[in-house]
Parts: C-alpha cells; sequence; structure tokens
C-alpha cells in the first residue's frame, strides 16, 4: 500500500508548463513526482524557517534583543571577511565594449 492521497488544486500556468517541461527533459518521472519534490521541499523550507525562529526567539529570550546595531556590525564583520570568486560583477546599468567576453 501507498501512502499516498488524490489532490485537485488549481496552479499558476506558468508553473505548470515548468513541471511539464521537467518531465519532458527527464528532471521528474512524471508531474505528480514534481509536484510531491516540491512540496517537500516547501515542508523542508517551512521546518527551518520555525527553527530559525525559534532560536532566535531563545537567544533573545536570554540575551536580550538584537539591536540593529549589532545586525549592521555583524553585517559589516562578514562583508569584510568576503572572498570574491571569478570575475568581477557588472554594476548595473554598465556598458559592455564591444567584441568584449
Amino acid at each position: 500500500m501507498t501512502n499516498r492521497q488524490r489532490l485537485s488544486a488549481t496552479v499558476e500556468a506558468a508553473l505548470l508548463k515548468a513541471g511539464q517541461r521537467a518531465v519532458a527533459e527527464g528532471r521528474a518521472k512524471n508531474l505528480s513526482a514534481w509536484v510531491n519534490d516540491a512540496l517537500a521541499r516547501q515542508a523542508e523550507h517551512d521546518r527551518r524557517l520555525k527553527a530559525l525562529d525559534d532560536f532566535f526567539r531563545e537567544y533573545e529570550a536570554e540575551h536580550g534583543v538584537i539591536t540593529e546595531e549589532e545586525i549592521r556590525s555583524a553585517r559589516r564583520y562578514y562583508r569584510s571577511r568576503t572572498v570574491r570568486v571569478g570575475a568581477p560583477a557588472e554594476k548595473p546599468g554598465a556598458r559592455r565594449k564591444r567584441g568584449a567576453a
């Protein structure tokens, strides 16, 4: 016996096409499998967000509310330790020279 249930759902046309494309390209066995995988990913995502919320709630109960300045300070610290890999990102609105790769 399988632990599956049939359902009827209304989805956006673009999402349906994406699922059908995944099946046609062999990335999913069938549309039901593709939808099931998407639901599983969403359930895991929701579980992780709840765990993160629980962590911050417990942390702040013990240490006090995290301030905006503490967040800015942490952001500055971790940005200063960032190592860029690959070509530098283009600035928004920047134009490439003709013939440039």
